[in-house]
């Protein structure tokens, strides 16, 4: 077992109910584990298992209904007691990058613009070098002065991954990044992963039905009815 002092993010009994009617529904049912600095964990299983919810809850997207989420030492939920919204807002902030199935690019902002996108409301004076290095690094530096309708998919989910790893985030997380790419493009995105965490030490977190793409992170964990398998 790995040193506590090593976990980035550790959940206990972690629960998610959903109410609907008279009927309870257990997206997460109990789970317990630990992600540490620089894991590639991907999360499998059918659909309807609890995966997306795990990775929202891991990512503070969504509250828990039971059970302990700490990251980085700090108590986010624990048996009903919540962090308070505006540490939680800059622990999002600071802490997280987020990667869904669909880019949402703004169709009117170039590429760069898109990724400096979460330096909208307050610029950061290394901002336009950390974007230059991101597209050089995603192979986008060619790109930078295009508009979304001009790209490929491949390319729309890069600026998406750029975009979010422009606050330098120590975790990324990923809900079905290659959801709506071909193999190909899939594959691509499955190496910019694997050099991301090789190379930059980037905590990896992901959804994914893909099994290539699953297979090649370090650490495979199954879903089914909200359990782990």
């Amino acid at each position: 077992m790995s040193n506590s002092a090593n976990h980035i993010i550790s959940v206990s009994d972690l629960k998610k109910i959903y109410i609907r009617g008279s009927e309870h529904i257990h997206a997460v049912d109990g789970i317990t584990l630990d992600v540490n600095q620089g894991d590639y964990t991907a999360f499998v299983g059918p659909s309807g298992s609890g995966k997306t919810t795990l990775l929202h809850l891991l990512g503070c997207l969504d509250n828990p209904s039971a059970g302990v989420l700490t990251v980085e030492g700090k108590a986010v939920y624990d048996k009903g007691k919540f962090m308070n919204e505006r540490e939680l807002t800059k622990l999002r902030r600071d802490l997280f990058g987020y990667v869904f199935q669909k880019f949402y690019l703004i169709p009117t902002l170039t590429v760069k613009e898109n990724i400096l996108l979460p330096f909208a409301f307050y610029r950061k004076a290394e901002a336009d070098k950390t974007a230059d290095r991101l597209a050089d690094l995603l192979g986008l530096s060619h790109r930078l002065s295009h508009l979304p309708k001009e790209l490929s998919g491949g390319e729309m989910q890069r600026v998406a991954i750029a975009r979010a790893l422009i606050n330098k985030p120590r975790i990324l997380l990923a809900d079905e990044p290659t959801g709506n790419l071909d193999s190909k493009r899939s594959e691509e995105i499955s190496d910019i992963f694997c050099k991301l965490n090789r190379e930059e030490g980037l905590t990896i977190i992901l959804v994914t039905h893909n099994h290539a793409l699953a297979e090649s992170a370090g650490k495979m964990v199954e879903l089914k009815d909200g359990k782990l398998i």
